[in-house]
C-alpha cells in the first residue's frame, strides 16, 4: 500500500465559500491520523470529514470497520479503510469522505463539481462491496432526502437498486452507454423505500481506479434526461465504500 499516492479531492462547491487564503490555512493544519473504529466516529480534515457510517452493522454476525487519515493538503485528502463483515445480506457500513462546506445549493446554481479520486483495494477472498460517490438532493435546503445519486467506480459482486429486472434476475438499466466524464455508464433507477436512487455503473463492468471529472455532468444528465428538477438542492456529497461482506482494505 502506498497511501501517499492515493488521493481524493472533491473540489465540488468550495468556490462558493472558500478563497485561496483559506486553502493556505488548510495546508497548515495538522490532522488526526489515529485509527477510528466506532460505529459513528468522524474525523475532520479541513473542509472534509472522514465518517464511519456503520448503519447496517447490526445485520452482521461479526465484523469491524476502521479508518484513518493518512495525509491532507489543500483540497486533497488520503485515508485507509480496513473492514471485515460476516453474515447478513445487506450493507453494513459506508465509510466515506464527506464534504462539509458549500452545500445546499440548487442544482441550477451549480456550475461545476470537479473531482479526482485515485484508489486501490486489497481483498482476502470474495467480497461484496462497492466504491462510489454518493450525492443526495432535497426539495429545500437541508430538507429530507428526495434523490440519491450514486456513481460507482468499483463493483465487487454487489448490484444497484433497480425498479426493473431482466428475466435472469439482473437489474435492468433505464439508459445504457451514457458517456460522462470520459467513461461510458449504464444508469439504473429504483427506490430504497425512503428516496429515489439513481446509480451510474461503468458499462463495461470494469473498475475506475483513477477518476477525474466534473460530477455536475451527472446531475445535468439527470435533470435533462431523467426528470430530476433543477430546483432540487445538493444536500450531501460523499465518496467511500459500501461494505456488505468479506474482508478488504480500501486505500485512497
Amino acid at each position: 500500500m502506498f497511501p501517499s499516492t492515493k488521493t481524493f479531492a472533491l473540489l465540488c462547491l468550495l468556490p462558493f465559500v472558500l478563497a485561496a487564503p483559506v486553502d493556505e490555512f488548510y495546508k497548515r493544519q495538522t490532522i488526526d491520523t489515529s485509527s477510528h473504529c466506532g460505529q459513528w466516529d468522524s474525523v475532520t480534515a479541513g473542509p472534509y470529514s472522514l465518517i464511519l457510517d456503520q448503519w447496517g452493522a447490526s445485520g452482521a454476525s461479526s465484523g469491524s470497520d476502521c479508518a484513518s487519515l493518512t495525509s491532507f493538503s489543500g483540497t486533497t485528502v488520503a485515508w485507509k479503510n480496513p473492514w471485515t463483515w460476516v453474515g447478513g445480506t445487506g450493507v453494513k457500513s459506508y465509510t466515506n469522505m464527506q464534504l462539509n462546506n458549500g452545500l445546499n445549493k440548487q442544482l441550477s446554481a451549480i456550475k461545476s463539481i470537479p473531482a479526482t479520486w485515485k484508489w486501490s483495494q486489497s481483498t482476502s477472498g470474495s467480497i461484496v462491496a462497492n466504491v462510489a460517490y454518493d450525492l443526495f438532493t432535497s426539495s429545500t435546503a437541508g430538507g429530507n432526502n428526495v434523490n440519491e445519486i450514486m456513481i460507482w467506480l468499483g463493483n465487487f459482486n454487489a448490484g444497484p437498486i433497480s425498479a426493473v429486472y431482466n428475466s435472469n434476475g439482473t437489474p435492468k438499466p433505464v439508459a445504457s452507454n451514457i458517456s460522462l466524464a470520459g467513461v461510458s455508464w449504464n444508469v439504473y433507477f429504483g427506490s430504497n423505500g425512503a428516496n429515489n436512487v439513481y446509480s451510474f455503473l461503468p458499462a463495461n463492468g470494469a473498475s475506475v481506479t483513477s477518476f477525474s471529472g466534473d460530477l455536475n455532468l451527472f446531475l445535468k444528465y439527470l435533470t435533462s434526461s431523467q426528470g430530476v428538477s433543477t430546483s432540487q438542492y445538493l444536500k450531501t456529497a460523499q465518496g467511500g465504500t459500501e461494505a456488505t461482506s468479506g474482508s478488504a482494505t480500501l486505500t485512497t
